[in-house]
């Protein structure tokens, strides 16, 4: 027999689980369904938690390593274990999953373990692993089944060559590491596993890094990295790579093939749209997989709404939040919005990188005149007590109205950094309006507040 709810979810993931949660704080009854034994989707499980946990450790390895006689701190011979590494990261998510299933309890929210797919209208047929099946209805459905790590024609998956999924799970240290892809994900790991010792090649197709990254941000990271070893081969097209069991050989066009010990391929992710039966409730996704949506997120089939991953946009956790939180408030009370002009986006490498808003390349092809404000962190108190000085703040604002369009960081801690400047936004700040808030001393956010002085040529420390 089936159960009803007021809301369905597929999907408990960092869209998927939030979305429950808010409509059952709304009153409704919900109902998520998920296939994963844990709660938390790819963000939590495989991705964002466990690749911080792992990039945090290394960090601290190498901290310790290269730089606590500077700190007057005498340490003797620095090693570390990739096992306690790791047995650490998976204790993390651990805790974190188990707590999506204690808000589950709290809220009210009914968990509902397996592949949920469609079955015509309000009906949604989930598949257990055990091979049962059980039926969910609701009027209300709403899809947030998130993304997996996208291929490459020529690259199979398995033996040495693995995605960042498998890349979180190394027993071992690869001596040479080939990373196909210099966006987030690929600079990430690519950096944990270099400061435990690998030898890091990285490939990318374009002829820069960090795409959708302020380009000037982006090249100055890219000579940050080099100087920590990783190898930038820009503007290299990967033909194809194989496990030959004992090492990989990674075959780029024009140029001798690569031998190494283990690839990462990083070139992107892909919708999980595959096997949900849209087309029994007429739902046609695009060339690229992905579900088209309207107004209130809503798909071309009445009742069943689409959020994170599967619609396109940044492919980003905090995105998939927001949009969760805003379709279930909008089907509740007729409210809900999602400013995508100032979502934030962070790759933690070291220093970190983070981008709100509008880069330079994007007003200058729009035409848009605007003044730009930069900002050292070498010039700052706290970044030179911290040690970590590399990078810049740099805020772009109109140069008529001095409204901030886009802000951008190149170094330590810019992912906490970055939030002061998307509330900013978020509420129409003027550079002059950032400027003019104070600051506490000695802290980084100082340079934020520099930048904006400098919009206006007013920078006092620089």
């Amino acid at each position: 027999m089936a159960t009803r709810h007021d809301l369905v979810v597929i999907g408990g993931g960092p869209g998927g689980y939030v979305a429950a949660i808010r409509a059952a704080q709304l009153g409704r009854n919900v109902a998520c369904v998920e296939q994963e034994e844990m709660l938390g989707g790819t963000c939590l499980r495989v991705g964002c938690i466990p690749s911080k946990a792992l990039l945090e450790s290394s960090h601290r390895f190498v901290e310790v390593r290269d730089h606590a006689k500077e700190h007057g701190l005498v340490v003797g011979d620095v090693g570390f274990d990739v096992a306690a590494m790791l047995k650490r990261k998976d204790k993390i998510v651990k805790g974190l999953t188990g707590g999506i299933a204690g808000l589950f309890k709290k809220n009210g929210v009914t968990r509902v373990a397996g592949h949920g797919r469609l079955d015509g209208p309000g009906r949604i047929v989930v598949s257990a692993a055990d091979g049962g099946e059980t039926v969910v209805e609701s009027e209300a459905i709403l899809i947030a089944t998130g993304s997996r790590s996208a291929g490459l024609p020529g690259v199979a998956v398995g033996g040495r060559i693995g995605t960042s999924t498998e890349a979180l799970s190394w027993p071992e240290v690869p001596g040479h590491l080939v990373v196909i892809g210099a966006g987030f994900i690929g600079l990430e790991l690519g950096s944990v596993w270099a400061r435990l010792g690998a030898k890091v090649t990285v490939l990318e197709y374009l002829d820069r890094i960090l795409p959708g990254i302020d380009a000037g941000i982006a090249d100055a990271a890219r000579k940050v990295l080099a100087r920590q070893g990783l190898k930038m081969r820009l503007s290299t097209k990967v033909l194809a790579a194989r496990d030959e069991g004992d090492a990989c050989v990674v075959e780029v066009e024009g140029a001798d093939p690569i031998r190494c010990d283990r690839v990462l391929l990083a070139v992107g992710r892909a919708p999980n749209t595959e096997g949900l039966g849209l087309d029994t409730v007429g739902i046609t996704v695009d060339a690229r997989g992905r579900i088209p949506v309207g107004e209130g997120w809503a798909t071309s089939a009445p009742g069943v709404f689409a959020i994170g991953d599967v619609i396109g946009g940044m492919m980003l956790a905090h995105k998939a939040h927001e949009e969760g939180v805003a379709c279930v408030e909008r089907l509740v009370t007729g409210h809900g919005h999602v400013n995508y002009d100032v979502i934030p986006g962070v790759c933690y490498t070291d220093p970190e990188v983070a981008s709100v808003g509008r880069t330079e390349e994007d007003l200058a092809a729009a035409g848009v005149a605007y003044k730009a404000g930069r900002f050292p962190f070498r010039a700052n108190g706290r970044a030179m007590t911290l040690g970590s000085y590399e990078g810049e703040v740099k805020i772009l604002a109109d140069a008529t109205t001095d409204r901030i369009l886009g802000v951008h960081i190149l170094g330590p801690r810019a992912g906490d950094l970055i939030a002061e400047a998307a509330a900013a936004m978020e509420f129409g700040a003027s550079a002059e309006d950032l400027a003019r808030t104070c600051h506490a001393h000695p802290t980084l956010a100082e340079v934020v507040r520099e930048a904006a002085l400098a919009v206006a040529d007013r920078a006092i420390h620089f």
